[in-house]
């Protein structure tokens, strides 16, 4: 690919994506001359944080074949594989759209189209409410090895050196969620890597899994650090605070709206009685560029 192609990097609470506009022109001929393993391969360049740009992924923002949809969003991890679905990505995705009047709705409500299926997204005052859909638990759904409609809540997990629990959600992609106090973690001081690393490869999972680790504060409140599927230990996770937030309500250790403490910042979770997740949180700019890749 010998085009200069733009881009922009942007982030939702520190969980940073280099965003690419394919609504047409260049960028959109050289990206549509890639194949799948060509793609793999860039990502894994401009992600990396030495030799590239640097970012947990990137976005490929594309017009929607759907009438009334406003774009499709596709995310390739900074490992090259490619993800269901992103909390993070879609709130900057929704930020593009808007800004640069692809937005077909006026009162800036947006549907975009994902693999974990369509959002729907409303933005207000600079923030973003996602509709992430009803929370998948039975372990097809997952997916996850064992009964296919069994569910796994508070789950004994073997690790090569310890035993865990985990509650496995779906929110259109893996996550397998650890409470820090049931598994005696100090989340502040122990090695996520290790951990995240084990449970992410771990044998029960057959797409790999998301790893989420809980601290509960209280009712309405709850710590979370996140080790992502394809990128490691990262500043936030949409989607992971959805399963984090489904799993506490599932093991009644708090209330089904939660303000949720990630190292980047804040998001407001809600688990509501229509049985969908509902996310709202930021996205914000960091640069743009041109890249020769």
């Amino acid at each position: 690919m010998a085009t200069a192609l733009k881009f922009v990097k942007m982030h939702g609470l520190g969980n940073d994506y280099v965003v690419f506009d394919l609504f047409g022109g260049d960028s959109r001929k050289a990206f549509d001359k890639l194949s799948e393993s060509e793609l793999k391969s860039f990502a894994k360049r401009i992600c990396d944080r030495h030799f590239g740009i640097g970012a947990d992924g990137i976005l490929l923002a594309l017009p929607s074949k759907r009438k009334g949809y406003d774009g499709v969003m596709r995310i390739v991890n900074a490992d090259g594989s490619e993800a269901e679905m992103c909390g993070n990505g879609i709130r900057c995705i929704a930020k593009l759209l808007i800004d640069k009047g692809y937005c077909k709705n006026r009162r800036r409500e947006l549907k975009i189209d994902t693999l974990s299926g369509i959002k729907k997204i409303a933005a207000t005052d600079g923030m973003f409410r996602v509709d992430m859909g009803s929370p998948r638990l039975l372990r097809k759904e997952i997916p996850m090895n064992g009964k296919a409609t069994a569910i796994a809540v508070n789950e004994p997990l073997q690790l090569k050196y310890k035993q865990t629990k985990i509650t496995a959600v779906s929110m259109g992609n893996p996550h397998a969620v650890v409470f820090a106090d049931d598994a005696n973690i100090d989340i502040d001081a122990f090695d996520i890597e290790e951990m995240g690393k084990e449970i992410e490869n771990h044998r029960v999972f057959p797409r790999r899994t998301n790893v989420e680790f809980v601290r509960v504060l209280n009712k309405g409140e709850i710590e979370l650090r996140v080790w992502e599927r394809g990128v490691g230990e990262t500043l936030a996770c949409g989607t992971g605070s959805c399963a984090a937030v489904v799993a506490c309500a599932l093991n009644q250790k708090t209330g089904r709206k939660v303000n949720v403490h990630l190292t980047g910042g804040d998001l407001i979770v809600e688990w509501a009685k229509d049985n969908h997740v509902y996310m709202t949180g930021p996205a914000a700019y960091v640069f743009s560029g041109a890249i020769r890749a």
